[in-house]
């Protein structure tokens, strides 16, 4: 019997650039306020959002992402004909076939790379970095751009009291390539499907094709259910990602979460006892909840701040529709 060649890539794998797009329209509390018989103090208290970004007509999914992947190729240094595979993670693409990773592996300058796109909700960033890494190190890719992107505005409820404050637009990108030290660490991903309905879509598309007066699906959320699981179970993960990254929470440079909510993250943070050191991302605060695009957008403005630079240790923590998490240290570019 025949015996099958395997490959062999690089010892390590690593991201070498981010990129970041947001939209233009920034959308404050006062906005949202009066439909959902509000106020801006309720809204900063419950979830730390003073304005989120909404894309505008020609900020398409397509185009956010394109914006991200030329500025993390760019950073990298690596030439678009290096990249091999493209990965994009959002649930806000609705053309179901065929994936918006064709497009940009196109529009980008590859030369035919692999592309396709994931669902992992608002751990999709993190779920793409961890395929990205073990492409790159079994050799089956010498180069991965991974983008997290999503239009959310198209599916808020804007008269859900519960909902309609959390969600923006927005894209990330990051090219990973070999390294000859680790810059990325073994994942800790699962889900507990158990939750599934904590965040979902309200429908599903041929409930919405058999509607008398349809509309776009959307998002719903158990927001008390959803914080105790996450504030209990996202801590926990945090120690088996650091635990994988032979690393202590004090070796740590910063701390970058999912955007989902400030009281989520603060709770983490207590869990976790992170040192003062440790920077911790906040960028909810102005972008609000961007799903599969909120980690590299926070990275971007860590950059921008001064709370993050090149060769910083970071843990990157998310967790989605499914109860889908995933989180892995890093070694920033």
């Amino acid at each position: 019997m025949a015996e099958l060649r395997s490959t062999t890539g690089a010892p390590h794998a690593r991201i070498l650039g981010l990129g970041a797009y947001r939209p233009t329209r920034v959308v404050p509390n006062s906005e949202i306020v009066d439909r959902i018989d509000s106020s801006d103090e309720w809204i900063q208290q419950r979830s730390g959002i003073k304005e989120r970004r909404w894309a505008g007509p020609e900020e398409t999914v397509a185009a956010m992402s394109l914006a991200a992947a030329r500025e993390a190729v760019e950073r990298s240094g690596v030439d678009p004909r290096q990249i091999d595979a493209v990965v994009v993670a959002t649930v806000s693409h609705f053309m179901q076939t065929p994936a918006v990773a064709t497009q940009i592996a196109f529009e980008l300058g590859t030369e035919q790379a692999a592309a396709f796109d994931i669902s992992a909700a608002c751990a999709g960033f993190c779920h793409g970095v961890a395929l990205a890494s073990d492409m790159v190190r079994s050799g089956s890719a010498g180069h991965v751009l991974v983008v997290g992107v999503e239009r959310l505005s198209d599916i808020t409820d804007l008269d859900d009291r519960g909902s309609a404050f959390i969600f923006s637009d927005g894209a990330g990108a990051a090219v990973v390539g070999p390294s000859d030290t680790p810059g990325i660490s073994p994942v800790v991903w699962g889900s507990d499907g158990e939750q599934f309905d904590l965040i979902r879509s309200r429908q599903d598309w041929r409930e919405v094709i058999e509607d008398d007066a349809p509309r776009m699906p959307h998002l719903v959320m158990q927001g008390n259910s959803v914080f105790r699981w996450a504030s209990f179970t996202m801590a926990k993960v945090a120690q088996q990602a650091l635990d994988r990254a032979g690393i202590a929470p004090e070796d740590l440079d910063c701390f970058v979460p999912h955007q989902a909510n400030m009281r989520i993250t603060d709770a983490m943070a207590r869990a976790m006892k992170l040192p003062a050191s440790v920077r911790i991302a906040r960028d909810i605060a102005e972008q609000g909840n961007s799903s599969a695009a909120s980690i590299p957008l926070a990275l971007d403005r860590m950059y921008a701040d001064g709370d993050a630079k090149s060769g910083d240790t970071a843990l990157l923590i998310a967790f989605g529709a499914g109860l889908a998490y995933a989180a892995q240290v890093v070694v920033l570019p």
